[in-house]
């Protein structure tokens, strides 16, 4: 018996064989700095800019998975290394990385790499911290040098979008940036 889903725009329902359709909304970012408590400094700063939605408009392919990525610009100065840990935690429960529409839940992924231009990166599990992560700019608004130095990479699997009912999902994920 096919099944039949209601598609995302307009309330309309799909009739037998149509495609369905999801709307995956922006995922807002935030970003919060924080000082590193074990032993910031009045030399230790970091900055990200260049930072801003995503958004997965309508997905029509549920077949491959949606990556949707971001270079920033991530400027840390903690001497001796100039580096960063980044922890990610998303509007779901306990953080989880979860887009919402009404009720339902969709998951995503979230990678980071600290290179630009990436499409791939490191996982970054929902309130743990990734470390280590070498700065480099050499200013805190890239203004000199590269005008990116990071990418943040956001997955939404086809077998999450083939799972999930139709609907306009968003959600919010919030990055935690500090030196080490």
């Amino acid at each position: 018996m096919p099944r039949h889903f209601p598609t995302a725009a307009h309330g309309r329902r799909t009739g037998r064989g149509a495609a369905r359709r999801l709307i995956v909304g922006a995922l807002g970012a935030i970003c919060s700095i924080l000082p590193s408590a074990s032993h910031a400094s009045a030399a230790d700063k970091v900055r990200i800019s260049a930072l801003s939605d995503l958004s997965f408009g309508i997905i029509t392919n549920f077949a491959a998975d949606s990556v949707r990525s971001e270079s920033l610009c991530l400027y840390a100065k903690s001497p001796p290394l100039d580096q960063y840990r980044i922890t990610a935690s998303g509007s779901g429960p306990g953080g989880s990385f979860d887009l919402t529409s009404g009720s339902d839940n969709l998951p995503y992924e979230v990678q980071w790499s600290a290179s630009a231009g990436q499409s791939v990166g490191v996982p970054l599990m929902a309130n743990q911290p990734l470390t280590a992560q070498q700065a480099t700019a050499s200013v805190d608004d890239c203004s000199k040098g590269a005008a990116t130095t990071a990418s943040l990479v956001v997955v939404v699997r086809s077998a999450a979008v083939s799972a999930a009912s139709s609907g306009s999902y968003t959600g919010t994920l919030t990055l935690l940036v500090a030196p080490e």
